[in-house]
């Protein structure tokens, strides 16, 4: 099975998740249950059929995580050597040549990619035509809203 890159800062959310999810979400929704069982007839309480919904819900998304975190590849981009050329898990700031914006993006994994955060995905198109470019450097990528094209002005390795 190939394994999927992920940052160390995405493998450490994850963790976090999964433990808040095992420690606090799972023992609460076992005591709904409890609860919602002892109203009686199981039928018709909608408290129990909810309970045990959520309970699907958190046991899916631990299963989720679990599986993502063993078939995850982590990259610690600290400890790649700093050779200014843009590699996963690198934070590259690009000018928009057409507009003059600058935007900051991180390359992440797929399941770290949160754009409000500014962290693309390395499989996203921007991210795919900034690999293996250094500072100066210029890039067109071929986006769903249209052609970009792209000057690095800085990479940074944190």
């Amino acid at each position: 099975m190939q394994k999927n890159p992920m940052t160390v800062q995405g493998m450490n959310s994850l963790r976090k998740e999964l433990e808040k999810l095992k420690t606090h979400d799972r023992p609460q929704i076992a005591k709904a249950i409890g609860e919602a069982r002892a109203h009686g007839d199981l039928r018709e309480n909608a408290e129990y059929h909810a309970a045990k919904e959520n309970q699907g819900f958190i046991e899916a998304r631990i299963r989720d995580i679990e599986n993502k975190l063993g078939n995850a590849n982590i990259i610690d981009v600290a400890k790649l050597p700093h050779n200014n050329i843009v590699v996963f898990g690198t934070t590259v700031h690009v000018l928009n040549l057409d507009t003059n914006v600058e935007s900051v993006y991180r390359l992440v994994g797929d399941d770290e990619a949160d754009i409000k955060l500014g962290k693309i995905s390395i499989n996203s198109p921007i991210a795919r035509s900034l690999v293996g470019k250094r500072v100066g450097d210029s890039t067109v990528a071929t986006t769903p809203a249209g052609i970009l094209e792209l000057e690095i002005t800085k990479i940074e390795y944190i």
